[in-house]
Order: structure tokens, then sequence, then C-alpha cells
């Protein structure tokens, strides 16, 4: 296709309200029947990608208003119905979530495009979001229009390149959700810790690909063959085909085999321990988690952890590493999906980061009833963190009858007046 061809398909999807399509047609647009074959082996990568995708979620989005009484939950609207409950006909809001980080995490930029159509109104109209669908990282080229080619100067594009069909999506920044990882040294586009620690990431696949081929040769070294004479090439390959057929696999291990005069079978010495293989495994699989802000214990590294640490760590690894990504995607949602209106009447999306620190009965009801005995919490407030229903006379703050104002410390003393 022809630049000038490519510009005028662009133009004509700009300047139409939405690009629509049935369902049927939008999942073979996204690929979703079919398989991803770029999958990563290697476990300590594997398990930190599982983490933080896991991790987003799992914290459930809520919609709320800040009043001048203070913040209160709001009535829930469409677009929340979609971030919260069903984001599109075949996804749930954990599926949405999970698949975004991690695309996010394993190419460097998420994407969720916010399917809807242009609704006009008497006074102007809006942009109606119909459903939420994350796209492929990997096939979306994100575009500055420095010059004003697309009729908007200095403003970013976002053109999806349908695998299967070649066909070619062109949408408007405030028709796709971008989120990317703390690497930007240009602020639009992220880079993945697997582009930062490509050496890294690549050894310790390659070790675990070695451990794999330990494990299919039966745990049992590499041998020399040695002969007398001279041998043709394809009666060497005949020889080593035969012995190692009859010696490798974990069904030959402690075999004994007969060898012909003349040939001598040499194991070649090669142990873990003197190559101080797993404690190299052991630095790189660290490397890599904290790179990604994974914690030890979480890889299940558990030598210098006790049940207080490993507890200490989660914490650590909500203050370090989950909070950024929280904050991160609020910032993004709201700005993508709030109008005007909404943001300026104090409406806000806000991730429950409290669902990663849930903690044993005993400890949650001491904290619930300290935080009403002191007046913090309403009791219908502590019923509602144990899914009970609201009791009629649980709607007012509670506080010990022997509390005074700090202004008055002291008066319970004084005498007559003196």
């Amino acid at each position: 296709m022809r630049i000038l061809d490519r510009l005028k398909n662009a133009w004509n999807v700009l300047t139409r309200p939405a690009v629509y399509m049935d369902d049927d047609e939008l999942k073979e647009w996204l690929g979703i029947t079919g398989t991803n074959p770029d999958v990563e082996k290697e476990v300590t990568y594997y398990t930190c990608l599982k983490m933080l995708s896991e991790t987003m979620g799992k914290v459930p989005l809520k919609y709320y208003q800040e009043t001048p009484k203070g913040r209160i939950r709001a009535e829930p609207t469409k677009i929340t119905r979609l971030l919260s409950v069903r984001p599109n006909t075949i996804m749930t809001p954990t599926t949405l979530w999970t698949t975004t980080e991690m695309n996010c995490q394993h190419y460097g930029n998420g994407y969720i495009w916010m399917r809807g159509t242009f609704e006009r109104e008497k006074y102007g109209g809006h942009y109606k979001v119909l459903d939420l669908w994350p796209m492929q990282a990997n096939c979306v080229t994100v575009y500055m229009d420095d010059v004003g080619v697309f009729g908007g100067k200095g403003k970013l594009y976002y053109q999806y390149n349908d695998p299967k069909t070649g066909e070619q999506y062109l949408f408007r920044s405030s028709e796709v959700m971008h989120f990317k990882t703390w690497y930007s040294l240009n602020g639009i586009m992220g880079k993945s810790v697997r582009e930062i620690l490509q050496d890294t990431v690549g050894g310790a696949l390659e070790s675990q690909n070695f451990m794999n081929n330990l494990y299919r040769q039966g745990l049992s070294a590499s041998m020399a063959l040695q002969y007398a004479g001279d041998l043709e090439e394809s009666k060497i390959k005949a020889l080593q085909k035969k012995f190692a057929d009859k010696l490798s696999g974990p069904k030959n291990a402690g075999r004994v085999i007969p060898v012909p005069i003349g040939l001598q079978l040499t194991p070649l010495k090669m142990t873990l321990t003197d190559a101080q293989f797993f404690e190299l495994k052991k630095y790189s699989a660290l490397q890599i988690a904290g790179a990604f802000g994974i914690k030890p214990n979480q890889i299940n590294n558990y030598e210098k952890s006790s049940y207080s640490n490993s507890e200490t760590q989660q914490l650590a690894f909500l203050v370090d590493t989950a909070l950024y990504r929280l904050k991160m995607y609020e910032e993004e949602i709201n700005a993508k999906v709030l109008s005007l209106k909404e943001e300026e009447a104090g409406y806000f999306y806000k991730f429950n980061e409290k669902a990663i620190l849930r903690t044993d009965t005993k400890t949650q009801m001491e904290m619930l009833k300290d935080a009403v005995n002191n007046g913090i919490y309403r009791p219908n407030e502590a019923r509602r963190y144990l899914d009970m229903p609201d009791d009629p006379d649980g709607d007012k703050l509670i506080v010990n009858g022997n509390y005074i104002p700090l202004e008055k410390v002291g008066t319970q003393y004084t005498k007559g007046g003196e």
C-alpha cells in the first residue's frame, strides 16, 4: 500500500465516529482464538510476571466522589460497570487487568481499546464507550503527529496491525488507555525488564535448558568413545547413536551394557557442585526478581526469611512495587474515562490496595474493634468489611466515655471555678 493511500485510510478512520465491528470480527481481530507462541520458559521470569499480573487482577477498582464532607462511594455509571463488573462479552475485570499488566511487563507497554461510538447532542456530543478490550502490545505502534498529518498536531495515535489479516487500524489517544513500565526515557513508551536484562534472562533460560537436557540424559555426564584405527564418518555416527540410545535418558540410569573389544567409554567428569551451578542460578534468579521489584520470599527463597519477615516483605512489596503500578493505572483511567464535568465534581477511580494486605481473622477483628471503639469506623462500616448486613443502629460513631477533648484536660481537677 502506498504512503498516500495509508494517509487517506488513516484520515477516514479518524473522521468517522468509531471503528465498529461485531463480536466475531473483533475476536478474530484481537487474535483471542489463537495462541501466543512467545512464552518465556524461565521459571523466575515467569514467576515475576505471574506475581505482578495477578496483583493487578486481585485489587478491586472502586468509584468515589470527593465532597465537602469527605470521600464517599459514588453511584456507579455505565463505564463503572465496564471497569469493575464486565468489560466485554467474554472477559471479567480480573482477566482484563491481568492481561494488560502481563503485556506491560513483557513488552514494556499495555493497551486497552475503548470501543465506542460518538453520540451527538444538542450542544455538541460525547464518546460513549461500549466495551473494553486489551490489545496485543507487540502488534501496536505508537505515532506522534509532529506536523499535523492526521489533523491533530502534537497528538498521539495508536496503530494496530492485525497479525492474521494484515489490516491496519488507527485510533486516537482518547480511545486507548496506555500503561507503561517505570523505565521510559521519553515519557511515552516504556521498556520491559526482558529488554533491559536480556543477557541475564537469557543466561537463566540457558541454565534451565541445561538442567532439562541433563534430566533427559538420566543425570549422567557425556562420555568419550575411544577406538583404535580409522572409521568412516557414517560408522562414527552409527556408534554415537547406538551408545547414546542405550545410555541416555532416565530409563537407562544405572544400566550396564557390553562394550566390544577395542572400544572404551570414558565418562567426562562434570559436577554441578564444582561449577557452582546452583549458586549462580540462585544469584541470577535474585537479580531478575530484584529488577521486577519482587521480594525473595515471593520467588520461594526463604533462606533469610521467617513468618514475620515474610509479612514485612509483603508490605514492602506493596509500598515499593505495587503502589507505583496502582497509582499509574489510576491516573490513566481517570484521565481517559472521566469527563471534564465528572472531574470538576470530584469523581475518581481508585484501586483498593488493602486487598493485598488481608490478615488473619484474629488480627482483622482486633483492628476493626479498635477502629470502632476509637470513633474511626462506624459499626456498619466495620460490618461491611466482614460482608455482614448493616444494623439499623450502626451508623453512629462510638468512643470511650473516659475520653475528653484535649483543651479540657485538667478541668476535672478544678473545684468551684478555681
